[in-house]
């Protein structure tokens, strides 16, 4: 052969691309051609989500990150990783705060560098699912925080809400996250429970169009993802706030209607946007913990509402069961067959491959689990697309102020608000005055000093110029401590308006205890809301109420406003009184804002308000009953579901009905603008059981120009069905009173 033929050109061969590799593929045939190549053993791994992401990396003296050992072990446990929980996460319990964990510019890089970890140890190539909580915005360093989900209820806001999932939802992807763990479903039925804080309100109306607007916003539309999306994993499913007594992960004793028509809407909701999975919650129903509850994660949830996504079980809740079963492999074998695909620091999910052998599962279960988890996968994308994220997002403070702001309800006031123009002196008082630390809830990172705002802080930047703003802080949040309330009383007698800043605290510090699930062990500091944080009553620290009470008898008109995670039992003494939840880093301007008459208390309460802990429960839509009072106390709530004043007033003309739509006219009868949400009830006039008193069944809120009048339409759902009587009012209280309007919806 001479020479010339060493350049004779070869027909290049093309191997064939192997299918679960092919991105043109259909995603069944992806997930059937890659399950087949699969040995048991690293199917049992897609299963497990056993480390602590924290755990996973530590920093280096150059400031880059390398892999640790532990995560070594666990890829090699399984030959790969199914799901890695909490890489971004940072807080008290990890331990991780700003210097050792990743922030927003080198977050993605640290992801990189695991998942090509993973990857690599993956005799398949199968990457991990990044997996991440994000209760209020991104639980990262760096990741903006959004006021927590009773204020979010407070809004009546869907669409805004939605805004900010978006953003939130671009964050963790553009960090290198992938699923996003969301509150949605529960609903708070006892106050007392720490966890009230994570839910939408007492309302499962309300809470299904916010979680509806959840799914929505966070993870767009279609079968795929796309780069700012994120699929959600809605938690807890279900019935995880009526446990006993307020008492976090305790039983709850529901019977199967009060569970339907209660804790279940928003996950049916849910699952109809399209979310990608669910958690399952703590607590029992029937006897038998969510997570081993064959009848609700597979009879129900699968079977009867057509859900083809995860299941996902909380924390360490699969081993839970070897209480029942006797051992860990039963446990997770019971979890396995009942619906749960992929746990949450379990040991019984790691012995999956002896449970398969033994015969407490059967192989083709365990496929149909992997199967969930490696399609997600798919969708995510993360099989084609190994370069790094989009961009992160920007206008995070924005939507978080549009929240908070959306959130402050004025739940009474005799003139004092807004500031008048004769006020030139501002006692600013109160334990929650002059900090941010206490306005941003439980599952929150670490901030950035200098983030946020406080009241006192936000005040003294908008106040009109020439205002005197004094402050004195009077007394701690918790505790007897009366020395510091003379200072403030004397603040208060010399100004013309006293601003009352009270509430409670779901911050954690480093010397907090924490159980194996990251709960709090012991309430700490000043801490006295969160998870593993549950009161008997509902009452402030005992000094916050001398101090209230010293102060309103100054006779200086004044203002309390509480930021708090549950509703507290506060005495309307003062002229008065406003409530803003946990409203996140910039809370405080909005707050400041409201109360200079800059913005509207467009809030409405999620929650109803009891008089004491002695009433409860005292939700608004309880059963039909002819029943009394106590003799020894007023039986209803010191406010009302629904319930939020405005700085002008609004009329509402006759309502009138066509089919499924409710139609009237509202006007703004005042000397400002104002938004009122038109809240419309429904009462059953024939019923298959026991009817409750009022059903929230549509609301909208519509913002007016003074003198402004607009003709709004609501439309029922299409499942509502009966002979009922609709009432469109202000609040459930004002409801109880409207004019009836009779519509029938059974034909």
């Amino acid at each position: 052969m001479d020479a010339a033929c060493d350049h004779v050109p070869t027909r290049p061969r093309t191997a064939p691309v192997t299918t679960y590799r092919d991105p043109a593929a259909s995603l069944d045939a992806r997930v059937h051609d890659l399950l087949a190549r699969m040995t048991l053993r690293e199917k049992v791994g897609q299963l497990n989500q056993r480390m602590y992401g924290w755990d996973a990396y530590r920093r280096t003296p150059d400031g880059g990150f390398e892999l640790t050992d532990a995560l070594r072990a666990e890829t090699e446990r399984f030959a790969g990783l199914g799901a890695l929980y909490g890489l971004q996460r940072a807080d008290a319990w990890s331990g991780v705060e700003h210097g050792s964990g990743p922030g927003a510019e080198d977050a993605a890089e640290l992801a990189d560098l695991v998942q090509r970890h993973v990857v690599e140890s993956s005799r398949l190539g199968i990457p991990a699912l990044f997996v991440e909580e994000v209760p209020h915005g991104l639980m990262a360093l760096d990741g903006t925080v959004l006021p927590v989900n009773l204020a979010v209820g407070a809004t009546w806001d869907p669409e805004l809400y939605g805004r900010a999932a978006a953003h939130a939802a671009a964050e963790l992807r553009a960090r290198g996250g992938h699923v996003a763990l969301v509150s949605a479903l529960d609903i708070a039925r006892d106050p007392r429970w720490g966890r009230t804080e994570e839910c939408f309100g007492e309302d499962p109306y309300l809470a299904a169009r916010l979680t509806e607007a959840l799914v929505r916003g966070m993870q767009g539309s279609g079968e795929l993802f796309a780069l700012d999306k994120a699929p959600v994993v809605l938690k807890h499913f279900a019935g995880q706030g009526a446990t006993v007594g307020g008492r976090n992960s305790a039983e709850s004793e529901l019977g199967l209607r009060e569970l339907h028509e209660i804790h279940l809407p928003a996950a049916r909701a849910g699952v109809r946007a399209g979310a990608a999975a669910v958690m399952a919650a703590y607590n029992e129903v029937d006897g038998m913990p969510c997570s081993g509850n064959r009848a609700l994660l597979t009879e129900l949830l699968r079977e009867e509402w057509g859900f083809e996504g995860l299941v996902m079980a909380d924390g360490l809740a699969v081993d839970r069961l070897a209480r029942i079963t006797g051992d860990k492999v039963s446990a997770g074998a019971l979890a396995l067959n009942s619906g749960v695909d992929l746990s949450l620091w379990d040991e019984g999910f790691t012995h999956l491959e002896e449970a398969v052998e033994r015969g407490l599962v059967k192989e083709t279960v365990l496929d149909a689990a992997v199967a969930r988890v490696l399609r997600l996968k798919f969708r995510l994308g993360l099989f084609d697309q190994q370069q790094r994220p989009s961009a992160a997002p920007t206008g995070g403070r924005t939507l978080s102020l549009d929240l908070a702001r959306a959130a402050v309800t004025l739940l009474a006031n005799d003139g004092t608000l807004p500031l008048g123009a004769g006020v030139s002196r501002i006692a600013v008082l109160g334990p929650q005055s002059a900090t941010t630390a206490h306005q941003l809830g439980d599952y929150t990172a670490p901030q950035t000093p200098g983030t946020g705002s406080s009241v006192l802080d936000a005040l003294r930047r908008l106040a009109p110029p020439g205002v005197d703003i004094r402050h004195a802080r009077g007394c701690a949040l918790t505790g007897d401590d009366l020395s510091g309330i003379p200072e403030a009383v004397a603040a208060a007698a010399a100004s013309d308006l006293a601003v009352l800043v009270l509430g409670g605290s779901s911050a954690r510090t480093p010397d907090t205890d924490f159980a194996a699930n990251g709960a709090a062990l012991n309430a700490v500091s000043e801490m006295t809301c969160g998870e593993g944080v549950d009161l008997a009553g509902l009452r402030l620290g005992g000094a916050q109420y001398a101090l209230l009470d010293a102060v309103v008898a100054t006779d200086t008109p004044t203002a309390v406003v509480l930021i708090q995670g549950r509703p507290h039992v506060v005495p309307d003494t003062a002229g008065a009184l406003l409530t803003a939840w946990y409203p996140g880093p910039w809370g405080g301007e909005a707050i400041a804002e409201v109360l200079l008459g800059l913005a509207e208390p467009g809030g409405r309460l999620p929650v109803s308000v009891p008089r004491s802990a002695a009433q409860l429960p005292v939700y608004y839509n309880h059963k039909d009953t002819e029943y009394g009072g106590y003799v020894d106390a007023d039986a209803g709530p010191q406010f009302s579901f629904g319930h939020g004043l405005s700085y002008t007033s609004f009329a509402y003309g006759p309502p009138s009905t066509d089919g499924r739509t409710v139609t009237l006219d509202v006007t703004n009868t005042g000397e400002r603008y104002g938004r009122s949400v038109v809240q419309v009830y429904l009462r059953r006039l024939i019923a298959t059981s026991w009817p409750r008193t009022l059903e929230l069944c549509a609301f909208q809120g519509v913002g007016l120009a003074a003198g402004e009048r607009r003709t709004v339409t609501l439309t029922l759902d299409g499942e509502l069905t009966g002979l009922v009587e609709l009432r469109v009012a202000e609040s459930a209280r004002a409801a109880l009173t409207a004019v009836p309007v009779r519509l029938d919806l059974r034909s």
